[in-house]
């Protein structure tokens, strides 16, 4: 059973986003909140395996809450889906940055919403990768000056830098084994091997270590 909480200060919103989540039969609502602080104290209290935060949001915003969640030794298996509109939203770059583990657009279905929660949960793929890439390649070159080692990277192989680039380019497993012509399996160990090299999160960091250490470039 996937535990999940929501945070959103509209209160349909919540109840909406709740019901979703109680019809799908391997999913718990665990809890909602109504602001940031709400959402942080949530996430210590409960520690979910999925929170959908919104951004825009009162006392705390998003952004500072996912930042607060993912350095806190207490939230280290909560995994957190930013809410965000795409036409309006100039925060992304910001939430990868604070340990957001993906992304999900306001106006998706209920099926991709339930799709996303368990892909994230799971662990194995960035979400929605061409939505992912949009976000990335418009707010990435905007965002701050590059704050990762990029030595770090001489810790992979070729092979792996290989996989970590089409990583960052938000494509899946299947699309990277498909891409460098070995098996789903086998990509799965490459991304795997990276991520415990690197000491990284989940993916969502491996994009961001990818872009701040010059790996790959907005638009590349």
């Amino acid at each position: 059973m996937i535990r999940v909480a929501v945070a959103d200060d509209q209160p349909l919103v919540r109840a909406g986003f709740g019901t979703l989540v109680a019809y799908a039969a391997d999913l718990e609502l665990v809890g909602d909140a109504a602001n940031g602080e709400q959402a942080v104290a949530l996430a210590v209290d409960v520690a979910p395996d999925v929170l959908l935060m919104d951004i825009r949001m009162p006392l705390l915003d998003g952004i500072e809450a996912t930042r607060r969640i993912t350095a806190d030794p207490r939230c280290e298996t909560v995994k957190v889906i930013i809410l965000t509109t795409f036409d309006l939203d100039e925060y992304v770059y910001g939430a990868l940055r604070a340990g957001a583990s993906g992304f999900l657009l306001k106006d998706c279905t209920p099926e991709d919403l339930v799709a996303a929660i368990r892909v994230v949960a799971g662990g194995d793929a960035l979400l929605a990768p061409s939505v992912t890439r949009r976000l990335i390649e418009r707010f990435a070159d905007s965002g701050p000056a590059a704050r990762t080692d990029p030595t770090q990277l001489g810790l992979l192989t070729d092979r792996e830098r290989e996989v970590m680039g089409l990583v960052a380019r938000g494509l899946s497993n299947a699309e990277i084994a498909e891409r460098i012509h070995v098996s789903h399996a086998t990509a799965k160990t490459h991304v795997g091997r990276i991520l415990t090299k690197l000491a990284a999160r989940d993916r969502a960091q491996l994009v961001m270590i990818a872009y701040e250490t010059g790996l790959v470039t907005p638009g590349s």
